[in-house]
C-alpha cells in the first residue's frame, strides 16, 4: 500500500503525519514542490512485456509529462531479487544526494521507498505499482529498494546523462527506518 510518513529530520522515531490516501499524499507532497500521481496502463501488461510494451502502455501520461516539463528521454529500469549486483545497487542509492535534474520515477510494478529531506522534515514515501513521484532537481533525498529488490520503473530525464548523483556526505539516511520497516 502506498504510504507517506513525515518525520522531523532530527527525530526519525516520532511520526508527525502519516497517510495512505492518494489524494492526501499528493496534496502533502505538492505543498513542498513534489509531484505525486497515480497512472493506469492503457492495456494489460504481463511478465513478458518488453520495455517498449511498458512504455506504450503509459504513453499518454509519459507524453503529457514530457511536454509539460521538457523531459527529453525516457527508459525502463528493472530490478529483480536475483540481481547479482543488488547489494551494490542498494548501497549506491542509500546515501543522501541531489541531482541537477528532476528524479522522475513511475512504478510499473513492485515498490521502493523515497526519502525526501525538505523544510526540516523527512518525507518517507513508500511507492507501489501505479505511483509516479517526481523529485525536483536539487532536493536532498535517498532511495531504498530493499534487500531483495523487485520493481520495474519508468524514468524520465531532461538530459542525456540521466541519473547523476551529487552526494551530500551527510549520514542522515542511516538514522531513518529502512525499506524493511517502512514496507512491513
Amino acid at each position: 500500500m502506498t504510504r507517506l510518513t513525515v518525520y522531523a529530520e532530527v527525530d526519525p522515531v516520532r511520526c508527525k503525519w502519516d497517510s495512505s490516501d492518494g489524494g492526501e499524499i499528493a496534496a502533502a507532497l505538492k505543498a513542498v514542490g513534489v509531484r505525486f500521481e497515480r497512472w493506469h496502463a492503457s492495456h494489460p501488461l504481463s511478465a513478458e512485456t518488453d520495455d517498449q510494451g511498458v512504455l506504450d502502455a503509459y504513453r499518454q501520461d509519459i507524453d503529457r509529462l514530457m511536454s509539460e516539463r521538457g523531459y527529453q528521454s525516457v527508459d525502463v529500469l528493472r530490478c529483480l531479487p536475483d540481481n547479482p549486483n543488488r547489494d551494490q545497487l542498494r548501497r549506491k542509492f542509500l546515501d543522501e544526494h541531489t541531482h541537477d535534474d528532476d528524479e522522475v520515477r513511475f512504478f510499473v510494478e513492485g515498490s521502493g521507498v523515497f526519502y525526501l529531506r525538505l523544510d526540516g522534515n523527512v518525507y518517507v514515501a513508500l511507492c507501489q505499482r501505479g505511483d509516479l513521484l517526481s523529485v525536483p532537481a536539487g532536493t536532498r533525498h535517498w532511495f531504498d529498494m530493499g534487500p531483495a529488490p523487485l520493481f520495474t520503473a519508468i524514468r524520465l530525464f531532461t538530459t542525456p546523462a540521466g541519473w547523476v548523483a551529487n552526494f551530500t556526505g551527510d549520514r542522515i539516511a542511516q538514522r531513518f527506518p529502512s525499506f524493511e520497516k517502512v514496507a512491513a
